[in-house]
């Protein structure tokens, strides 16, 4: 079963990732509007946000299982559906926009639903591996899918690059549908959708060190939106396109480090290494700030993505042992609102906000803000939240 997990999960990862590279040269082809373009990637994000507390009660409802075949089948159909349309000729943005949507609605169903397929699957001694194995395989999608992406869209063209798309994710629904997890069990009085909504929102509320730290994830999203706004627009301008192709491939040598060291490292207090990680951020921030050199930035960057790699699969780990799992998918389905709306949200407004406060200034507020808010929140961390023996050692 876990292997049949990992397969599935590491399929779904690197489709995922092809999309945003063949959307883009798909609509840079057909129009080459960045207002189109901008048009087409927030028609995925904006009912992704409306639905994901929806998708949260759902994943609790079912069995997970089946809300993740359903999610990735929905996606392939999205994808085979621009794929063919581009093929075609037809070239409407409007469709492209309207397909994405209905993608946006899969992975907002999809994404409460994998925390609670990995607790069902899983023995709690092997989450912390198991999640780390999850966390390089989309580490290195990420990385992959842009060249796979665009290789396939310079010899064959981007509808070619969208079906290829939609077959990684066919393979990962008939992958993850295999799984077999117990059904929920069904309460003795049927509950209503707001219902089960509140009780999800009462279980965040009874563990205070769970919204402290979502909130100070929020923080480090939104300034990962202003960095990666503003870093390429200062960097390029000093050091040419070769200075932040640098920076980003010192992030990715980090993320990746610090998810493989994750299962590793003799940590006996996840929660508080997870809140540091995220303070880390800091140091990006401030380097890019005070203009330090491109090998400065590049380092900085490297230790801020690394604190990222430890902090998702311990995250993941420790929420899935803390939060019931009759409620996961409705508790993981508030923290990933929150990040998936602090990000858009810093990349929205880091050019207006930079011309009105200063690049400086920005983005040393930024800095201190993820630094204070994320070790503020191990005030509230319990006293003791240690891995499973087996992976301590």
């Amino acid at each position: 079963m876990t292997n049949r997990l990992l397969a599935g999960r590491a399929l779904s990862a690197l489709a995922t990732a092809l999309i945003p590279t063949t959307l883009t040269l798909a609509v840079l082809r057909t129009t080459g509007s960045g207002a189109d373009l901008g048009l087409v990637l927030a028609a995925e994000l904006v009912p992704l946000l409306l639905f994901l507390p929806i998708g949260g009660v759902l994943a609790d409802r079912m069995r997970p299982e089946r809300v993740a075949l359903a999610a990735d089948l929905a996606r392939c159909l999205t994808q085979v559906g621009i794929g063919a349309e581009l093929l075609l000729g037809v070239n409407r943005i409007l469709d492209l926009a309207i397909l994405s949507a209905a993608a946006g609605v899969a992975i907002a169903f999809g994404m409460p639903a994998v925390p609670r397929l990995v607790a069902a699957v899983v023995p709690e001694r092997d989450r912390l591996r198991v999640n780390a194995r999850i966390g390089v395989a989309t580490s290195l999608s990420a990385v992959a899918a842009p060249a796979l992406a665009g290789g396939v869209v310079l010899v064959a063209g981007p509808g070619w690059a969208a079906l290829l798309t939609g077959l990684l994710f066919a393979c990962s629904a008939l992958t993850l549908g295999s799984v077999r997890t117990a059904s929920p069990p069904h309460p003795a009085h049927r509950r209503t959708f707001g219902a089960d909504l509140r009780e999800g929102w009462q279980e965040v509320r009874r563990r205070p060190w769970f919204l402290t730290s979502v909130l100070g994830h929020g923080v480090w999203h939104f300034a990962a939106g202003l960095f990666l706004t503003l870093g390429p627009l200062a960097v390029t301008g000093l050091a040419g396109e070769a200075g932040w192709v640098l920076i980003v491939q010192c992030g990715t040598v980090g993320l990746v480090a610090g998810v493989f060291a994750a299962p590793r490292l003799p940590i006996r207090r996840p929660l508080v290494v997870v809140q540091v990680s995220a303070a880390l951020y800091v140091l990006p921030m401030a380097a890019l700030a005070f203009a330090a050199p491109v090998w400065v930035l590049a380092g900085a960057y490297l230790v801020a993505m690394f604190g990222l790699g430890l902090l998702s699969p311990l995250w993941e780990t420790v929420v899935a042992g803390e939060i019931p799992q009759a409620a996961l998918g409705r508790v993981r389905s508030f923290d990933q609102l929150i990040s998936f709306a602090s990000r858009p949200f810093g990349l929205a407004v880091a050019v207006p906000l930079a011309g009105l406060t200063g690049g400086t200034g920005l983005l040393l507020v930024a800095g201190v803000l993820v630094m204070a808010a994320n070790l503020a929140a191990l005030v509230r961390t319990p006293a003791a939240a240690p891995l499973p023996e087996p992976h301590r050692r």
